[in-house]
């Protein structure tokens, strides 16, 4: 099945690029933190920075969920009926086209990685001031991209819950922006989390009690080498998924109810 999706978003891979391309914000944010870091007295100095916002583009382009948008649309115009008679779950079949899209993206995404090392090679090969090829140890690779798809998980996840408002509303699909603007601020994409004030009672401490910072902050912070709490972070990433898969089923059980209801 994952073939075959990836066959389709293939045909779409012009679309695909300009996806990629729209999903840039970490890049332009990085521009604008290498210029504060030279200047002003910052947690992390110009590469820190800049190796940071790209791992951040990195993991957005393999976070990307937009569940919501084809759930209200096959809710809307009865799709979902045919799908139910099938013996998997629909959340695998949406699941599935969204790895599928993520490979598709992935050569765009080499190609403006590679791009921001031209740009700022300092990022890559580090400065006199601070020498050194950027080179994260293997356990580092490998537990930033565990935390990625969990991360994924996750924001598909609190993404399909709030979908299943499909089944009451014709256009849940518009208050996706409620949740998209605690996730822009709130999860490291727009400013390191690092320069946010620490300890108890400190914004930092408030932000990590919410989902948005592991979605992104986390990761990048497994790769970059930063202040991540391995174990924590993994924790409040399983307890998130736990609470909004437990929604995410009684709000379908419930759906299912009232879309048969309405006759479909």
């Amino acid at each position: 099945m994952t073939s075959v999706y990836y066959a389709l978003m293939l045909e779409y891979r012009g679309e695909i690029f300009f996806w990629a391309i729209a999903t840039s914000l970490p890049l332009i944010m990085m521009g604008i933190w290498i210029q504060a870091a030279a200047s002003g007295d910052f947690q992390l100095n110009q590469v820190e920075m800049a190796r940071y916002f790209i791992t951040v583009f990195v993991i957005r382009q393999l976070t990307v969920v937009w569940v919501i948008h084809d759930f209200e649309y096959y809710v809307v115009t009865g799709r979902l009926s045919p799908l139910l008679l099938q013996p998997v779950d629909p959340l695998w079949r949406f699941a599935l086209t969204h790895v599928a899209e993520q490979f598709s993206r992935l050569p765009f995404t080499i190609a403006l990685v590679g791009l921001c090392f031209l740009i700022f090679p300092a990022a890559l090969w580090g400065t006199q001031d601070h020498p050194g090829l950027w080179a994260p140890r293997w356990w580092q690779f490998l537990l930033a991209l565990l935390a990625c798809y969990c991360a994924w998980g996750l924001r598909f996840l609190m993404q399909y819950t709030l979908a299943l408002g499909a089944f009451w509303f014709e256009r849940i699909a518009a208050s996706h922006q409620l949740l998209y603007l605690p996730y822009l601020f709130l999860s490291g994409m727009v400013f390191p989390l690092e320069e946010l004030p620490g300890g108890p009672g400190g914004l930092r401490s408030v932000f990590m009690l919410t989902p948005f910072p592991y979605m992104v902050w986390f990761p990048a912070s497994l790769l970059t080498g930063g202040e991540a709490p391995i174990v924590r972070g993994f924790v409040m990433m399983a307890l998130w998924a736990g609470v909004f898969w437990w929604l995410n089923r009684w709000l379908w059980r419930r759906g299912l109810k009232h879309y048969s209801a309405m006759g479909a």
